[in-house]
């Protein structure tokens, strides 16, 4: 096999594994809004209504699942486009916008967190990458909710 052949084999299979890996969960059957408590403190999630006109500005920082299950049960893996909320249903799709690069990637955000003071949201690194911030860590967005519930409710336009 010429070597010409075998990069292009090699390019093809990278980008279906891709493509496999953005596709590994099933959907959800509805969404999950239940309280929860973490260090002592409680968190109410928003309803479906009220979550799909969530717009929200303030600090993205990013995370790296490695596989461990999210706050739904279903599996987060490297190169995903994940993201967790403390208090959005879920899961659902937001659209995220960096406010330094104008850049905009959507992301689902089935886990919870982030827990630390004056964060809006954790985005996975393949988000983080695209919205141009791992090398910082910290990033100012937006949030915009697109839907809820694996598209079961989505935002009117």
């Amino acid at each position: 096999m010429n070597s010409r052949f075998a990069a292009t084999v090699a390019m093809v299979a990278v980008s279906m594994l891709a493509a496999c890996q953005s596709a590994r969960h099933e959907p959800y059957k509805g969404y999950k809004k239940a309280p929860y408590t973490v260090k002592g403190h409680r968190f109410v999630p928003m309803d479906v209504h009220p979550a799909l006109s969530y717009r929200a500005e303030g600090i993205a920082s990013f995370y790296e699942a490695n596989g461990a299950k999210g706050a739904i049960g279903e599996r987060l893996y490297k190169g995903e486009y994940y993201a967790a909320h403390r208090t959005l249903p879920l899961p659902c799709m937001v659209r995220i916008t960096s406010l330094t690069t104008g850049k905009s990637v959507e992301a689902r955000v089935a886990d919870r967190g982030p827990f630390v003071h004056n964060r809006l949201i954790d985005v996975s690194s393949a988000v983080a990458r695209d919205l141009g911030f791992t090398h910082k860590g910290l990033d100012r967005v937006r949030v915009e909710v697109l839907s809820v519930g694996d598209g079961q409710y989505r935002v009117k336009k």
